[in-house]
């Protein structure tokens, strides 16, 4: 793959994304503002997402560093009830003459998905056969959805020779322009510092652990500390950190506070703090009942922790159980304890062999590789 990245002048995004003004400054929700700022391809940046408060009410937003990222903030809809559902239809006219004024004067398009905003754009590019759209879906594609995801899913599968569709994962019957895409996560920096650190790391006389996520009975924190609570001490069981936060944090703090194995939760941290932990660890584990592909795994593969996942949607297609980690199927207590058990008699040649497959892997969640499958993949 070529490394040359042309200049094109300018990338509209459309998305729900969370983000805020205050005064003179812009913050949107740090993943993405990543994802936007390490693109060097695009003169001009302009988003649309939704006003979600100040930046005291979200700390999920980051301020932004670019001065040739533009924000366009959609008043905020959405909820639970019907109420609050029915008010997102009636912002529609809003939404889509936004949207239309903007992809009016843009021939890059790019469109996060599924969403009420994609929805919208997915119309439109039917309307603009002679502009390029890229849509990315982050949820599964596959299986189980809401009913709202599974008709994006399909608006997605049947639009014009003008659009991609980037999804987690390559699947049967994939029509040519449904592309398996990676989400990036990692810097140049991170491969150096990620390098030593794997050089450095064996297993030792205690095997520590941690989860990274949101504190979620869909991600599956509740498990790990439910095996946790009824697994046999075992002397080479060191430490389970526990980063993120929700509506499980405190009733499993007091939960893991009646057992003898060692847990620490952190709350949320920052990304450098979080690469600390990945360092103290020699797993990460992620029991999820439904996933994309989460950031995290190639995060902790780069840093040197082995994954214990669960195998939905496509993370089977990166981790091979044995191979560079372990699976959890089906995704059970007693599934995850004997995943946690055998990790524990793994040995340092195989860890180490596990260890360093993740990070030649992990090569694909840079930030670099990014840009040149956009450019070379997708706008081309």
């Amino acid at each position: 793959m070529s490394r040359y990245i042309p200049t094109y002048s300018k990338l509209l995004v459309v998305s729900d994304t969370s983000m805020c003004q205050d005064k003179d400054n812009q913050y949107a929700f740090g993943p993405v503002v990543k994802e936007l700022e390490a693109l060097t391809a695009f003169k001009t940046i302009v988003w649309i997402g939704f006003n979600r408060g100040g930046i005291g009410q979200n700390k999920s937003l980051v301020q932004l560093k670019k001065g040739n990222i533009k924000l366009i903030l959609l008043p905020s809809s959405g909820g639970h009830n019907v109420l609050h559902k029915a008010f997102v239809l009636l912002l529609y006219p809003l939404y889509c003459f936004v949207i239309l004024k903007e992809v009016l004067s843009s021939k890059y398009i790019h469109v996060r998905a599924p969403s009420n905003p994609a929805v919208i754009t997915m119309v439109l590019s039917w309307c603009f056969p002679t502009k390029k759209f890229w849509f990315k879906y982050a949820g599964n594609w596959v299986g189980e959805a809401s009913w709202f995801y599974k008709c994006q899913r399909k608006l997605l599968k049947y639009l014009g020779a003008n659009s991609k569709v980037t999804v987690n994962g390559n699947w049967e019957n994939q029509s040519k322009h449904i592309l398996a895409f990676e989400n990036p996560c990692l810097n140049q920096t991170d491969r150096i510092n990620g390098q030593h650190i794997c050089e450095q790391k064996k297993m030792s006389d205690k095997i520590n652990y941690c989860f990274v996520g949101g504190m979620n009975t869909n991600k599956g924190v509740d498990k790990i500390i439910e095996v946790l609570e009824t697994m046999a001490k075992n002397d080479k069981f060191g430490t389970f950190h526990i980063v993120g936060g929700g509506e499980l944090l405190e009733p499993l703090q007091l939960k893991a506070k009646t057992f003898s194995h060692k847990v620490v939760f952190h709350g949320f941290l920052a990304k450098d703090d979080i690469c600390e932990v990945y360092e103290k660890c020699h797993y990460i584990v992620l029991p999820s009942k439904s996933e994309g592909f989460p950031k995290v795994i190639g995060e902790a593969m780069n840093y040197g922790c082995v994954p214990i996942v669960s195998d939905i949607s496509c993370i089977g297609q990166y981790v091979q159980h044995n191979t560079n980690g372990l699976l959890i199927h089906p995704i059970t207590t007693q599934q995850l304890q004997e995943q946690l058990m055998t990790s524990l008699f793994i040995e340092q040649k195989q860890f180490k062999t596990m260890m360093m497959y993740n990070y030649n892997l992990a090569e694909k969640f840079t930030y670099e590789y990014y840009e040149e499958r956009i450019v070379n993949d997708i706008f081309n």
